[in-house]
């Protein structure tokens, strides 16, 4: 799919990208359940984006981008270790122990993180709104997680959601960073260069934690191969590349609609594929948790930034609409 940039882009390519983006992105969570059946979870995910990693740097070379500098080095490390480490790696961690509808649905929390954090930081005080959207979005949390919120940190499903809960606030950390540092002008090779930063860190500590010794290359399932695959070609090559031209060319109100489908495909797809528990107060949990979604995108004063869980989006837009949402 060419999606190069247009002032007036056609329909077709509209309804394409969005399309990619709510199913694709919204897949993603049940792809990971099949990868992590035979695959280590951090040396999977760091595999995947050293390889989507490489193919967006060496493209954006081959386009003739400036070559990055040390210090930009510097920046992509740390970005990529708050994003795709403590990010995307503790999400791929907590789907061993929690159904990947409920990880999705954590995930929503992540511009509740986003708006408490320039609160304090850039003195951005929320108005009614989106004080209404943070209440709700703490309701839904703790709606979803359950009674064993109340059962202590010994029980694994408990110390799983929090983590979520943890991969939310530091991909929320690493997006306003990114909004703030000095980087390459290229969106390409700035990805590029944080997804193999972030990439060269998870197969570090999966290195660390002695997960090359619980591979068998040969008892890998065609599922878990096929989910990898998927993953990084369509996660972050094919995703990535649809939302970021949906970042230049539509409004930025309407492209952060993906943060309210998302959570609903990763919780159908866990559903109809592995027959994950689909129960009333998931499915309340889920109501305030988009309900937050929507009022704090809704009611946003003006965002600079607009990232994602697949893909890093590093065009600065300010908007009173915009949002900064990681999927």
């Amino acid at each position: 799919m060419n999606l190069s940039e247009k002032k007036d882009p056609s329909l077709l390519l509209l309804v394409l990208a969005f399309a990619a983006v709510y199913i694709i992105w919204g897949s993603t969570y049940i792809a990971i359940v099949y990868v992590l059946e035979t695959l280590p979870p951090f040396l999977m995910a760091g595999v995947r984006f050293l390889v989507a990693g490489s193919l967006l740097y060496c493209w954006a070379r081959f386009r003739g981008t400036e070559k990055p500098t040390l210090a930009h080095w510097g920046r992509a490390f740390l970005i990529g270790g708050m994003l795709f480490l403590l990010g995307n790696g503790s999400v791929v961690w907590a789907e061993q122990h929690v159904p990947s509808g409920v990880v999705a649905l954590l995930i929503t929390t992540e511009p509740i993180w986003i708006v408490l954090l320039e609160w304090f930081l850039d003195n951005n005080r929320p108005n009614r709104g989106v004080v209404t959207g943070l209440v709700l979005g703490f309701i839904g949390t703790v709606v979803l997680i359950g009674p064993s919120a109340f059962s202590g940190l010994a029980n694994s499903d408990l110390l799983s959601c929090l983590i979520v809960l943890g991969s939310s606030f530091f991909w929320a950390v690493g997006s306003l960073y990114l909004a703030r540092a000095v980087l390459p002008s290229s969106p390409l090779l700035m990805t590029g260069m944080q997804m193999l930063a972030g990439g060269l860190l998870l197969t570090l500590m999966g290195t660390s934690f002695g997960e090359w010794s619980h591979i068998n290359f040969g008892a890998i399932s065609q599922r878990s191969m096929f989910g990898w695959l998927y993953l990084t070609i369509f996660g972050s090559l094919i995703a990535f590349t649809a939302y970021s031209w949906l970042a230049r060319v539509a409004p930025p109100s309407r492209v952060a609609t993906y943060a309210y489908v998302n959570p609903g495909i990763a919780v159908l797809l866990g559903w109809v594929l592995k027959n994950e528990p689909v129960t009333q107060r998931t499915l309340f949990a889920a109501a305030l948790l988009v309900s937050a979604v929507i009022l704090i995108t809704s009611n946003r004063r003006a965002v600079k930034k607009i990232g994602t869980i697949e893909g890093n989006i590093t065009d600065k837009i300010v908007d009173k609409n915009a949002v900064c949402l990681a999927e």
